[in-house]
């Protein structure tokens, strides 16, 4: 039924000029809005719907992940742009954030809504 749809995901935020500043300037992905929702474009080429939703909680798990070679480039590159990396407990973290137990390398960060995202690279 659904297989040649042009299914998106989305996801909720408090505020949305925050997270178009958040996404367009520290992420440097291509935003655009419309109807007072924001659209992030992906190098897929897939869009990702961000809209605002009064009470918004941020969702406690990982909403997007970004894939890059060189992981820990990426954390520092993103520190520099103010991002902070999140701890979790019971996650053996490296002084940057990086979880290289299992899986592939790992490190999260929120959006100014909090939302969780993550950089992770394959080994």
């Amino acid at each position: 039924m659904f297989a040649n749809t042009k299914a998106f995901s989305g996801f909720a935020v408090d505020d949305v000029p925050r997270a178009k500043a958040f996404y367009r300037d520290v992420l440097g992905l291509p935003v655009t809005e419309e109807h007072g929702m924001l659209h992030l474009k992906l190098a897929t080429g897939a869009e990702i719907l961000v809209y605002p939703k009064p009470g918004h909680v941020p969702a406690s798990y990982t909403i997007l992940n970004f894939p890059v070679t060189d992981i820990e480039a990426a954390v520092d590159e993103l520190v520099g742009r103010g991002v902070v990396f999140q701890r979790y407990a019971g996650f053996d973290q490296d002084d940057r954030g990086i979880f290289r137990a299992e899986g592939p390398y790992i490190a999260w960060f929120t959006d100014p809504a909090g939302n969780v995202l993550s950089v992770l690279q394959e080994r």
